[in-house]
């Protein structure tokens, strides 16, 4: 007989695990299931050396404001990630999640251009951010002297004459979503949620009832399987597309992907990280998808610290880092054919900046660190590979960002897209709630309002309260105002 729960989700990572969290939080009757196709979870996009752990809140990211007079996206970002912290200040406080230290950090957040364009632009962005209370402490400079106390390594041997300007918010922070998401696991396991390890889902089946039937198979043994489920979500990274097809929900018809690598400059040489503790970021080539910003990141990953600089783009048809190389094929459907190839026609800016990156070798790669950090050094740099993204393609637009995709009744939903994403998995998992269980919603509010205390508030209309709510998460995470 096949065995019935209430909820699977697929994939092991950091929307999974929160989203199982969420759950186990407000239903601790509820059966949850959990499939991943790799031998642990965090292996692909949550993975700390497959994304550049900022904690994204807009303080240094220029895409999330392309209009310096327009702090509108700006905003709305930052007030999601002060959601993701006050949940993680409230597992804490349970004992979900372990010390902050283990997975966030503080770090400042900066934003370095050069030119005369550029600069003026990072002057209205700064005047236009200073008075909103979530960007509180944000500083300009365009003082060699300056910029060079907060980050020496940009300026060491730096030509003169150039013009240049910085921005730097001290309340930025590194976070480490592989470590988020093993420590959410690990308590899910404790308490009764069933992760599969080496399970890859095949298919979703909807049964009359409208409950779903998942198809999969063990690749440890090589045996297939069968769970039946009244809710699934699919948090597979880029493989979401495929299986949102497999349910063949009507929902899904026009969506495509397209898949993006990376790949990231990292070091390891104490000297230079002792230099730099700071999330450095630029503004994108032209043509450049927002997720291929270069910046020169300080990290902080198992108690280790090291530099990354990136990315450099590269391609792969696979949807994962581990995927298949069929996959980019295998997503063609009559329903969005017509809008990818549209896509392909109108983004030719975007078609010139891949062809460029992959030309590049090393010593290329490395010219455009030392643009960023004169002094590199080619013996202190090793090449790594990041993750996957696939960014979602609809209407003949390549779109950014992360998108949430549901069936009519609520029984499934999937995850699309990439940045800011792990970032704001708490506030994106809360929405999918309220948008797939309708009924139990309102008297799950309570509850998740001792998780987050200002659900649903606009932090940013009430300085107030947002001073309040900042500064309680940062100071129980140990990080800066």
């Amino acid at each position: 007989m096949t065995e019935t729960v209430d909820v699977v989700l697929i994939g092991g990572g950091v929307m999974s695990a929160t989203l199982g969290t969420l759950l186990k939080e407000l239903q601790p009757d509820w059966k949850i299931a959990a499939f991943e196709r790799l031998g642990d979870v965090a292996q692909e996009s949550s993975n700390p050396w497959n994304n550049a752990g900022t904690g994204h809140a807009a303080l240094c990211e220029l895409n999330y404001m392309p209009n310096p007079d327009d702090p509108a996206k700006a905003v709305n970002i930052n007030e999601q990630f002060q959601v993701s912290r006050q949940m993680w200040v409230s597992l804490i406080e349970r004992g979900i999640l372990s010390a902050p230290d283990t997975f966030i950090n503080a770090t400042p957040h900066m934003t370095f251009v050069r030119g005369e364009k550029d600069v003026e632009y990072l002057r209205q962005r700064y005047e236009t951010l200073k008075d909103q209370p979530l960007f509180e402490g944000i500083e300009f400079s365009d003082d060699s002297r300056v910029i060079n106390q907060w980050a020496p390594l940009l300026m060491q041997k730096r030509r003169a004459g150039e013009p240049f300007a910085a921005t730097r918010v001290p309340a930025g922070t590194d976070v480490d979503f592989g470590a988020v998401t093993h420590q959410l696991f690990d308590h899910l396991t404790a308490n009764g949620v069933d992760l599969h390890l080496d399970h890859e889902v095949r298919k979703l089946k909807r049964r009359k009832d409208g409950t779903w039937d998942i198809t999969y198979r063990n690749l440890a043994g090589r045996t297939p399987g069968r769970i039946n489920a009244k809710f699934v979500f699919v948090g597979a990274g880029g493989w979401a597309i495929k299986l949102l097809q497999s349910a063949k929900i009507p929902e899904i018809r026009g969506y495509g992907v397209f898949p993006i690598g990376g790949q990231f400059l990292k070091t390891s040489n104490p000297k230079l990280v002792a230099q730099h503790r700071a999330k450095v970021y630029s503004q994108a080539a032209v043509g450049a998808p927002p997720m291929s910003v270069p910046h020169l990141d300080a990290r902080m990953v198992d108690g280790e610290g090291s530099l990354m600089f990136g990315p450099f783009a590269t391609f792969s048809p696979k949807f994962l880092k581990q995927g298949k190389w069929s996959d980019i094929v295998a997503q063609v459907r009559l329903g969005n054919i017509g809008s990818m190839l549209k896509v392909g026609a109108t983004n030719l800016d975007l078609v010139k900046y891949l062809v460029s990156e992959l030309m590049k070798g090393r010593e290329k790669k490395l010219d455009g660190l030392r643009e960023f950090m004169p002094t590199a050094k080619d013996s202190d740099w090793e090449l790594i590979q990041a993750g996957q993204r696939a960014q979602v393609m609809k209407g003949g637009k390549l779109q950014f960002g992360t998108e949430v995709v549901s069936s009519a009744d609520g029984s499934i939903a999937g995850l699309l897209g990439a940045s800011p994403g792990a970032s704001t998995a708490v506030p994106i998992m809360l929405n999918l709630l309220e948008k797939c269980f309708p009924a139990e919603f309102p008297t799950w509010k309570p509850e998740l309002e001792k998780l987050v205390p200002s659900l649903g508030a606009a932090l940013n209309d009430d300085a107030a309260l947002a001073e309040k709510t900042v500064s309680a998460s940062a100071e129980k995470l140990g990080i800066n105002r």
